[in-house]
């Protein structure tokens, strides 16, 4: 079989493109030949395929590029210009979208559909039902006031970035895709990283429930089998973004009050400079910002944590940061928000507690604090065993190319 697999990125910018790199490389491995259609940016990693990627927002040159930028935002012509060479060069028999929206844009769909090829959707986001994708309105509130149609909402409430204008082009984006390449018209199967997503999509735009669907976890490219002992070096262990949905200053808020506990932070974004400042006039000496780290840094970090921490505030989808816990034993104490509590099972492979409540997760935290060492080999144990039986690649596979299948013509 030969799949087409889309992203906006060639480049591991994010989970979607961890997810979708992973799963060609494992579609690989089985004999499948997989070809990519994505932007170009200019991190981008070599492929065979760049002759056919369209420009970015950041590539684009000329003195028109903000013109370009914004009608690009709403419509790719490039795009689907560039994709349908593709297609008539690869023929490829199913094509499999990670991240369009706002970027490559709908401007494909009908090029796909022309071509008569399958398209898949994994759901990597809520952008088909939310404007600003996250469901968080300007006050970093949960909001699902547009419900899947009053998109001006998106303005009114000042939504993306705290910017009107940014707030208004999406408003307009989501207006302007749902009449004229409404993706319920257009997509033949989608896959959804977690049943929350899966729902929440159905509620506000029913016409999804008529597509064929599949749930499928993101997986893990390896998994330990022997389940850890008590860590002798004990910290907690947050790495991700560091931006406000994610819960971080609610964590510090927890940490100040548990001075042996530490608590070690990975990762950068716009709250960085913030979280430091209130780390350092709360005098807590018990966290550490490591910032930046990837590859073997990271995975060691992780397969030495005593408990990861997941305190989002949004509504997350199916956490990768979970999964790679998961992957090497570290067991996971994770906010009940989104589709966390799909993967966490309380008092087995972690703890779960309420979303932005400080006491709550402060109570988790002693609670892990205070595990013996054989019940942290339970959690570990069962952290492994929830890995091998939901998120193995073999598992994922098979799930996968039997979901394929289904829509090609034999």
């Amino acid at each position: 079989m030969k799949i087409l697999l889309i992203d906006v990125y060639n480049y591991n910018k994010g989970g979607a493109e961890t997810v979708c790199f992973n799963t060609g490389k494992l579609l690989e491995e089985h004999g499948h030949q997989v070809v990519y259609f994505t932007l170009r940016w200019d991190k981008n990693n070599p492929s065979p395929y760049s002759g056919y990627f369209p420009e970015s927002k950041e590539t684009r040159k000329g003195l028109l590029k903000q013109v370009k930028n914004v009608v690009n935002y709403f419509y790719h012509f490039e795009a689907a210009k560039k994709i349908e060479q593709l297609i008539k060069h690869e023929k490829p028999d199913i094509a499999h979208i990670h991240l369009i929206w706002g970027q490559i844009t709908a401007s494909i769909l009908p090029v796909l559909k022309k071509h008569q090829i399958p398209i898949l959707f994994t759901v990597h986001d809520y952008r088909m039902v939310c404007p600003a994708y996250v469901f968080r309105n300007g006050s970093g509130r949960i909001c699902e006031d547009c419900k899947g149609k009053y998109f001006y909402k998106c303005f009114v409430h000042t939504c993306c970035k705290g910017s009107k204008v940014l707030s208004a082009v999406m408003a307009s984006e989501q207006y302007f895709r749902n009449v004229f390449f409404n993706p319920s018209k257009y997509i033949d199967g989608l896959l959804y990283v977690s049943n929350f997503a899966r729902d929440i999509h159905e509620r506000y735009m029913p016409a999804l429930k008529d597509i064929p669907r599949i749930t499928l976890y993101n997986f893990c490219t390896s998994i330990a089998r022997i389940p850890k002992a008590m860590p002798k070096e004990r910290y907690f262990l947050y790495f991700g973004r560091l931006s406000s949905e994610k819960g971080v200053k609610t964590l510090l808020k927890v940490f100040r009050d548990l001075p042996n506990c530490r608590l070690d932070v990975v990762g950068t974004g716009p709250e960085e400079k913030a979280l430091k400042k209130y780390a350092h006039i709360s005098c807590m000496n018990n966290v550490n910002f490591l910032g930046y780290k990837r590859g073997k840094e990271l995975q060691d970090l992780v397969t030495n944590a005593f408990f990861v921490l997941v305190p989002s505030e949004c509504y997350e989808n199916n956490p990768m940061s979970i999964i790679e816990a998961y992957a090497v034993g570290t067991p996971v104490i994770g906010a009940k928000i989104g589709g966390i509590p799909e993967i966490i099972l309380e008092g087995n492979t972690g703890y779960q507690f309420i979303s932005g409540d400080v006491q709550t997760l402060k109570d988790k935290v002693m609670l892990a604090d205070s595990v013996s060492a054989k019940d942290y080999v339970h959690l570990s144990s069962e952290t492994l065993n929830f890995a091998h039986g939901n998120l193995s690649l073999d598992r994922y596979y098979l799930k996968l190319i039997s979901f394929y299948n289904q829509f090609i013509k034999k």
